[in-house]
């Protein structure tokens, strides 16, 4: 059996990609609705900027980061992570979007100057849809429940699987495995998940 990796890369606005995982597809189109750039501008919230724990809103220049109690809080981060996202650990799995930071300096030359490295937060929303659950045709990783279709030269996107995405569904990963072998004999495609499993063995629908 051919494989179809599920393949995406991610751009400077951090991503929810909904019909493709969380991140747009080698095709360039992206598979869900783009979320801003993370602001580099701390808010004092916090001795890190996005720490794991803090909440983040979205504004018309981009997101802030905000006290998770507040009304202005949309989404809150899973994971934070410095240096760059395709050298980076992988996001959790119920993450719902991916926001890139860029590194600035900040408080000027004097004693209160700091910095915030470049890196990236792995993002939840605070209240649904979760576009990062199984199945919900989003998040930037493909994962067990999740569905898919064939979006040409050996590749595959995420989609919905109760068929409420723009493409209907044709697979569904139904089990994470370290190689191929493993998988069950019903397996119609292999799809790559990443991770300490890597193969994702998925049924025809």
């Amino acid at each position: 059996m051919r494989n179809r990796r599920f393949a995406g890369v991610l751009v400077t606005v951090a991503v929810v990609l909904s019909s493709a995982g969380c991140l747009p597809s080698s095709s360039g189109e992206p598979a869900g609705g783009a979320r801003p750039a993370a602001s580099t501008t701390p808010s004092g919230y916090g001795a890190r900027f996005l720490a794991a724990g803090e909440c983040s809103s979205f504004g018309t220049a981009g997101s802030t980061e905000v006290p998770c109690t507040g009304e202005r809080a949309v989404a809150r981060v899973l994971a934070r992570y410095d240096g760059t996202i395709a050298a980076g650990p992988a996001c959790p799995a119920t993450t719902d979007f991916v926001l890139r930071i860029g590194a600035q300096r900040t408080g000027g030359d004097g004693a209160g100057a700091g910095a915030i490295p470049r890196g990236y937060a792995c993002m939840r929303n605070l209240e649904p849809p979760h576009p990062g659950d199984p199945g919900r045709g989003g998040g930037p990783r493909t994962v067990v429940g999740d569905c898919v279709y064939g979006s040409g030269h050996g590749q595959v996107r995420e989609t919905a699987c109760d068929g409420s995405g723009r493409r209907k569904p044709r697979y569904e990963v139904v089990r994470a495995v370290t190689v191929r072998a493993a998988c069950p004999a019903s397996t119609a495609l292999y799809v790559q998940l990443g991770g300490e499993r890597p193969v994702g063995c998925a049924r025809r629908l």
